[in-house]
């Protein structure tokens, strides 16, 4: 019997065309499906919403993690796979949100395209085949949320953009490929121990404010305070290095702890390691002010991981956020 797959299409350069006010999303699932000679394998079409995904907000993020849960959740005509057609630019929030409250066997595969659908030589066809192979491949099964992307399938978890044009535009951050899918077939090589899952968000995620400031020379705390002000209620510190800060954004970082903002501590480095190893200003200031550092996520992710769990935890301690931190990220890479 041949694997059922639902293509689960929201828009991207995937499903773009040129126009005269710039490339834009028109194109539907059925569209993107037609003629990529997958025969063997039963792909069910679902368009949920046609947009490029540098326009969307957490509630279309969450409004996709409901149609995946109700996909799996189907008795009537179940799925082997859910394959995503989604936009690059933001590709890696959505893939982190899926993954971080998965909790079946069966793949999720997220997809899309650094061309657009109507260019010549377009990437789009072969990573949505690529994706359908992966997603209906019995070897894909308990390794949670991939990027399927240029022939390469990558864990959800620490997977990011990498280059703005080059066809293969993502990796992982934690040097991750679960492995290679072509013309030969599905190859994975590689498995990633998987936390408990946390709990599906619901609608408090659209209206969580969680905020992602960079620190660099010359930095203050004015954007730390604005983004309190306009109503975060969490704050992704993306320092420099390991993980380091300055004197005046330290002082307003722990100001902010004790009235109940939650803070964690990125950095804005490609690769490595966040922790607290210096003093002055740096990261082992912010550690002994009870704000957890995350490993192996790229700032981007940890944001999604802070913002589901304040939908769902407010009020709660740092204490608490940093046994979640701990639980949802690599902390030895």
């Amino acid at each position: 019997m041949s694997a059922r797959i639902a293509v689960l299409a929201t828009g991207g350069t995937i499903a773009s065309v040129a126009t005269d006010h710039g490339v834009v999303a028109t194109r539907t699932a059925g569209s993107l499906v037609d003629g990529l000679g997958i025969a063997d394998v039963e792909v069910e079409t679902i368009d949920l919403m046609t947009i490029g995904s540098y326009r969307m907000t957490l509630e279309h993020l969450r409004r996709i993690s409901d149609a995946v849960a109700d996909l799996l959740s189907r008795t009537d005509r179940p799925v082997d796979g859910i394959v995503i057609t989604h936009g690059t630019d933001t590709m890696e929030e959505t893939a982190i949100l899926l993954d971080l409250v998965h909790d079946d066997p069966r793949p999720v595969v997220l997809t899309g395209a650094q061309r657009a659908g109507d260019a010549e030589a377009g990437d789009g066809p072969r990573n949505l085949t690529d994706a359908v192979r992966v997603a209906a491949s019995a070897e894909a099964r308990d390794h949670g949320v991939v990027i399927v992307f240029d022939g390469a399938v990558l864990p959800a978890r620490g997977t990011r953009k990498l280059h703005t044009e080059a066809l293969h535009a993502f990796g992982s951050v934690n040097g991750t490929e679960l492995g290679t899918v072509g013309p030969g077939g599905v190859h994975l090589v590689a498995d990633i121990i998987r936390p408990k899952p946390l709990p599906r968000p619901d609608s408090r995620l659209d209206v969580t404010r969680v905020d992602l400031v960079e620190s660099y020379p010359g930095a203050d705390d004015a954007l730390l305070h604005a983004a309190v002000r306009a109503g975060a209620t969490g704050i992704v510190l993306a320092g420099t290095g390991l993980g380091n800060t300055n004197p005046q954004i330290v002082a307003a970082a722990t100001e902010l702890v004790s009235e109940g903002i939650a803070l964690v501590v990125s950095t804005r480095v490609p690769e490595g390691p966040v922790r607290g190893v210096y003093g002055s200003g740096g990261g082992a200031d912010l550690t002994a002010a009870g704000i957890p550092c995350a490993s192996g996520l790229p700032a981007s992710q940890v944001r999604i991981l802070l913002a589901l769990w304040l939908s769902q935890n407010r009020g709660a301690d740092m204490s608490a956020l940093a046994g979640v931190v701990a639980s949802h990220v690599y902390l030895d890479n």
